[in-house]
């Protein structure tokens, strides 16, 4: 038999019971779809933490001021006061897998602009920090080195901050108030969203760290040091220099602990990927499993259809089919079932996935490899149950086949 001819009887024989037809497909149409949404969620949140990734900065690297021990008591987390912008000289000048290096100093402040005022988070840089950070400025214009060695009071503020002082109008030229001194607004950042910890990136302010140190901390050393690394591949190295750099400026003996501590968020943010994308291996298993509960209702439909079908089988033989035809009938309509199923769950996941994504504001992704993946899976469905119904068929007897009632 042609493959045409096969095919057409395999629709004809699956038309004459539509609603067990559709009922068979049902597991199969439930696996698909679920499979192809639940990727889609875990592509979507995985391509969310890329990008929240790269909004960070490139091959970065921060060194943070270390706990102190006074007493047995441990103060925590940037309570040391040996980080000094002469460190992070040192670390650009001496360090050859670095390229760029900005000193960092950070307060809460309140900003005023006329009866407008708003809480946040004032980030004292130098003009590298926003080359490390990949960060543009997308009205005006950034402080230059000359603001920093005069400690000037300009401001580049972030998005969110210029929607709460000044709504639409453009903040360049503004002089605003920060914790009652006058800081004239030069430039606004881009907008970047949440940072991958979930906080608001653009709830900042980043003015010279000399100005932050001498008029608003009232300190002379640094609570961080951000850093650029030459390559992805030069981290490791880079983060080890630095660590024996700062050590060694530090007259730290090999007993004492580092007062100072090393991260780079880029690896925090990596992690995070990485266990998202074994939850959504974890759920599209999960979802596969009504694949399988799909291929035991095709069995099993099969295996009544060939006993219903025994005397039409015996018909078959009886004029000359041949084992392998009426093998290959079975297997196929076996095999249509579950492609017409996995068709309609490609459309179902689809529909699905967009409806999780406007419902829940999740972002969702469908990549091409998900749909091919469950298409050849749901065909493999077809053809693993549906071997042994159609064997089963093709070993009938002609005459008993023909005798059945």
């Amino acid at each position: 038999m042609k493959l045409s001819e096969v095919l057409r009887v395999a629709f004809r024989a699956l038309a004459r019971n539509k609603m067990r037809t559709l009922l068979t497909m049902l597991g199969i149409i439930i696996g698909v779809g679920a499979v192809i949404c639940t990727v889609a969620i875990g592509e979507g949140a995985s391509q969310q933490v890329q990008e929240q990734i790269q909004s960070l900065g490139e091959n970065l690297i921060t060194v943070n001021a270390g706990s102190v021990n006074l007493g047995g008591v441990h103060l925590g987390s940037a309570a040391t006061k040996s980080l000094v912008p002469a460190d992070a000289s040192a670390i650009q000048e001496q360090i050859t897998t670095v390229s760029r290096v900005s000193p960092g100093v950070g307060a809460g402040v309140q900003v005023v602009f006329g009866n407008q005022n708003w809480f946040t988070r004032v980030t004292g840089a130098s003009p590298d920090f926003l080359q490390i950070r990949h960060w543009p400025v997308e009205r005006g214009a950034a402080f230059s080195d000359q603001d920093v060695q005069n400690a000037s009071d300009v401001a580049i503020i972030g998005h969110t901050v210029a929607q709460n002082l000044f709504g639409t109008a453009n903040p360049v030229g503004q002089t605003i108030r920060v914790s009652s001194l006058p800081f004239r607004v030069i430039g606004e950042l881009s907008a970047k969203g949440q940072s991958p910890y979930g906080q608001d990136q653009d709830d900042t302010m980043i003015l010279p760290y000399t100005t932050v140190m001498k008029k608003l901390a009232g300190i002379s050393w640094l609570q961080s040091i951000t850093v650029s690394a030459t390559s992805s591949a030069d981290m490791d190295a880079a983060q080890a220099q630095i660590s024996g750099l700062l050590r060694q400026r530090h007259h730290l003996r090999s007993s004492e602990p580092d007062d100072f501590i090393i991260r780079s968020p880029t690896d925090i943010a990596q992690a995070r990927a990485q266990t998202l994308g074994v939850m959504e291996l974890l759920l599209a298993c999960i979802a596969s499993v009504s694949l399988i509960v799909g291929g035991i209702g095709i069995m099993n439909i099969m295996l009544v259809s060939v006993t219903e079908r025994t005397r039409e089988i015996g018909v078959r033989m009886a004029v000359g089919a041949t084992e392998s035809d009426v093998r290959r009938q079975f297997l196929s309509e076996a095999v249509v079932l579950s492609m017409l199923g996995g068709g309609i769950g490609v459309v179902f996941g689809f529909f699905a996935s967009n409806a999780v994504s406007a419902m829940l504001k999740w972002p969702t992704l469908i990549p091409p490899s998900s749909i091919l993946i469950s298409v050849l899976f749901s065909a493999a469905v077809g053809v693993i149950f549906g071997y042994y119904p159609a064997r089963k068929a093709a070993s009938l007897d002609p005459i008993e086949a023909l005798r059945y009632e």
